[in-house]
């Protein structure tokens, strides 16, 4: 297959080195400076320094419309934030074409309480739905990707030929891709545990142990459920790659970013001294007040998610966000997992 990748983040080179050991794979910097040092260097040094890039690995610079020329596949490894943008500029491309994104773009109209953010499969039937597209999802942090490390990521797309051009493109040895027609599921999951992951980052720089960690995730993944069924998706991809497979990652994994975030805020630090020390994204610290506002305007109660929101605008202290949560009254757990959503957790 002829392959661009779009963006030269850590994620973007990370998808590109393992596709270039199979097929033809161009990686496209959207800055022409950091294209010519990746090239010289051979070595993307500000997202994954240390990583040898292949020599069969070309590395360019350009807007999307030109690097996608003659692909078969085209990788769109932006933040959510430049999805839209990336989108437009593919109207009209033959080629099948996924994005990387996890999370909700920011609402357009800030100043209207009904204006949501929108997930990635909502911009696309929005601004280019004639596009064959669809998603790669999934657990999977950036480094171990490169370096070749066992992962199993979600090739999501109501289109098949957009799911086996993405299983064909990345599935081998190392990395093994799973299709799931259900896009919303997917990207619902893919979003909302990298709030969760702020919350469990929380409890574990605030040092309140194992079993509170777990009991996190687990009402986190039950938050998630209720709010992706709301919006059309099925039950049974939460309790696969992309729903439980990635929260668990993301809220307990040492290089996740939203994680480290929630340790940082446990630690004192401010969320802009937090989010500076990053050096990437950490798309749940922009994504959990829409999460929350949607979740509202749908009825559903989402605490853990709404508690991160709180601690995130500086309304409550670390301790006071859990304090919330723990104080709670309680409900049956049947209740609140299963299908009755304005239930909390």
């Amino acid at each position: 297959m002829k392959i661009c990748v779009h963006g030269a983040g850590a994620w973007g080179t990370a998808v590109a080195v393992n596709a270039a050991a199979r097929h033809e794979v161009a990686l496209w910097a959207r800055d022409a400076a950091q294209a010519d040092a990746m090239s010289a260097a051979r070595e993307n040094t500000r997202y994954l320094p240390g990583l040898a890039l292949p020599a069969s690995l070309a590395v360019r610079a350009g807007d999307i419309a030109q690097a996608q020329a003659g692909a078969d596949l085209v990788i769109v490894a932006t933040p959510m934030a430049a999805l839209r943008e990336q989108l437009i500029a593919l109207r009209g491309t033959s080629a099948q074409v996924a994005w990387l994104c996890k999370g909700v773009e920011p609402a357009l109209d800030s100043t209207s309480p009904t204006a949501y953010g929108l997930l990635a499969h909502e911009i696309w039937a929005q601004v280019a739905p004639e596009l064959k597209a669809g998603v790669l999802s999934g657990p999977s942090f950036a480094q171990e990707v490169a370096e070749g490390r066992p992962t199993a990521l979600v090739a999501a797309s109501p289109h098949a030929s957009v799911r086996d051009a993405l299983v064909d493109a990345f599935h081998g040895p190392a990395l093994r891709v799973y299709a799931n027609d259900d896009i919303v599921g997917v990207e619902v999951g893919g979003a909302v545990k990298n709030v969760l992951a702020i919350a469990t980052g929380l409890c574990d720089g605030l040092a309140l142990g194992l079993n509170a960690r777990a009991a996190l995730i687990t009402r986190g993944l039950a938050e998630m459920t209720r709010f992706g069924l709301a919006l059309g998706a099925r039950a049974d991809t939460f309790m696969g790659l992309s729903g439980l497979g990635d929260l668990v990652l993301t809220a307990t994994g040492d290089l996740s970013r939203n994680r480290k975030v929630g340790l940082l805020l446990a630690q004192g630090r401010t969320l802009a001294q937090a989010v500076d020390s990053l050096g990437h994204v950490a798309e749940g610290v922009y994504c959990a007040r829409t999460v929350v506002q949607r979740a509202r305007g749908l009825g559903i109660e989402m605490p853990i998610a709404e508690g991160v929101v709180a601690l995130l605008d500086g309304q409550v202290s670390p301790r006071d966000a859990v304090a919330a949560l723990t104080g709670r009254d309680p409900v049956p757990e049947s209740v609140q997992a299963g299908s009755a959503p304005r239930h909390s957790s």
